[in-house]
């Protein structure tokens, strides 16, 4: 099913509307028409319990704790703004005309919450089935490459491994400076192969910093292969 298929199944057309507003449009418009957000809010659980449900069922050899990260893998931002280019949400959003110019349709963060705000739509307008069945035929064929890949492994698991099998040693995350008040503090961590420096990042705490920095190294190795 098409994105105008999709626009055309709605009983509450409201809905659909609401469901491709951004909130920026509202600063400019006079109509009463809520932002997508509350729908996000909506589409997010949809999609939490769709997605929890199909991962228990179709890996009963996993682990909570592969689980929980192949599900973050797969509702993350960035597979989530993929499927809204595939379906061309894009061109469907409300925008204000500074949001339009900044790049607004092509905005990753903006593109996912609008496949959220439709989920939630979708279950508000024709109920839970209708939504599950939206989600499976349009996200669901991207969890096989997600498990072959095993790119729901989180950055520090997956340079580890790297390093590991091509230097047979471990990565050591040092902290390389601290900045601002207890409250607001921002780290930067590096992370080391013996004496070289392999990726750096920053973050509001280490354990973020960290993940930013095996981020980076991993983008090197990737570079190099």
């Amino acid at each position: 099913m098409d994105t105008q298929n999709i626009i055309n199944s709605f009983i509450n057309k409201q809905l659909c509307i609401e469901a491709f507003t951004h909130r920026s449009f509202l600063n400019e418009s006079k109509e009463k028409v809520p932002s997508n957000e509350r729908l996000e809010f909506l589409g997010d659980a949809v999609l939490e319990i769709v997605v929890s449900e199909y991962l228990f069922e179709a890996f009963p050899q996993y682990p909570e704790g592969i689980l929980t990260q192949l599900r973050s893998s797969i509702v993350r931002t960035e597979t989530l703004a993929k499927v809204s280019r595939k379906l061309l949400l894009g061109e469907q959003l409300r925008l204000s005309k500074g949001e339009e110019e900044h790049g607004g349709r092509t905005n990753q963060s903006i593109l996912a919450n609008t496949f959220e705000a439709l989920v939630g739509a979708l279950y508000l307008d024709r109920g839970m089935n209708t939504a599950k069945a939206f989600i499976k035929t349009h996200l669901f064929p991207y969890i096989g490459d997600i498990v072959k890949k095993r790119s729901y492994r989180d950055a520090k698991s997956q340079l580890q491994e790297i390093v590991q099998e091509r230097r047979k040693i471990t990565p050591v995350y040092t902290v390389l400076d601290e900045e601002g008040p207890d409250h607001q503090k921002i780290f930067t961590v590096g992370v080391f192969v013996g004496e070289e420096e392999i990726g750096r990042g920053t973050g509001r705490n280490k354990q973020s910093a960290e993940n930013n920095a095996a981020v980076e190294a991993l983008k090197k190795y990737s570079e190099e292969e």
